[in-house]
């Protein structure tokens, strides 16, 4: 893959960024510190032990948690500095969620489970739609847009939940553990979707995940431990694993 070019605009600036969460008497500290700056055209994997802030990290980047500490840019913008409306109309318009569970609607064909970021927009439902369904055969499910979620295989539900994240052309996708689900041929394949369609002009993709399988196609890893960025390491070979 091409390097980021070095003076490509920082799409993501975090700077001493903390998280704690607070039940009656007991503190929760997610973050302590953590530092990050991502590139225009980068994709960064962020990994590290179950408990060490990746997810607080990743949300509070999306703009769906607030911080306690730090500063944070994204986009040239400090999510916290905008109001619940105006984040959320901020979050459709730029950022794209990739979550672990899929979060797809099972009274809702596939195509309108893509076309709600739009709708949310004000786009008007048959333009969403159509945009929907373009974006499903962006991620090579045309023709099954009236197909309800229960319909679909893993994989394709995962990738009914990506075009759905990139359907409003995000400049930044972010992804919690988009493999998790997956067996290790299609997760491969779900993520160099990702990569290919992250990476567009103007776009870039922060992906956390545990499955080494997919390291190598970051353009860097970030090693997180007990709340912190620990290291940033360039991606390993790929790695390819025997028939059994």
């Amino acid at each position: 893959m091409d390097p980021v070019p070095t003076d490509a605009p920082l799409a993501v600036s975090a700077r001493g960024v903390g998280k704690r969460y607070v039940t009656g008497d007991t503190t929760v500290v997610a973050l302590r510190g953590a530092d990050l700056e991502v590139h225009s055209g980068e994709m960064v994997m962020l990994v590290g032990p179950s408990g060490c802030g990746k997810t607080s990290f990743i949300s509070i980047i999306a703009g769906l948690l607030s911080r306690d500490d730090g500063a944070l840019e994204v986009l040239g913008q400090d999510p916290a500095k905008l109001s619940h409306e105006a984040r959320t109309r901020w979050r459709l318009r730029n950022i794209g969620f990739v979550f672990q569970q899929f979060n797809l609607i099972p009274t809702l064909s596939i195509a309108e489970n893509v076309a709600i970021p739009l709708i949310l927009q004000g786009v008007d439902r048959v333009t969403a739609c159509a945009r929907a369904a373009e974006a499903l055969r962006e991620v090579g499910l045309g023709g099954r847009e009236g197909s309800g979620p229960n319909l679909l295989s893993g994989g394709q539900q995962q990738r009914v939940a990506i075009a759905r994240a990139l359907v409003n052309e995000p400049r930044v996708l972010v992804c919690d553990e988009p493999t998790s689900a997956l067996d290790g041929h299609t997760g491969l394949r779900v993520m160099e979707l990702v990569a290919k369609m992250g990476r567009r002009p103007g776009r870039t993709a922060i992906i956390v995940s545990h499955d080494e399988r997919i390291y190598h196609l970051a353009d860097r890893i970030v090693h997180m431990d007990d709340g912190r960025v620990d290291r940033v390491e360039k991606p390993p070979p790929r790695v390819h694993h025997a028939a059994t």
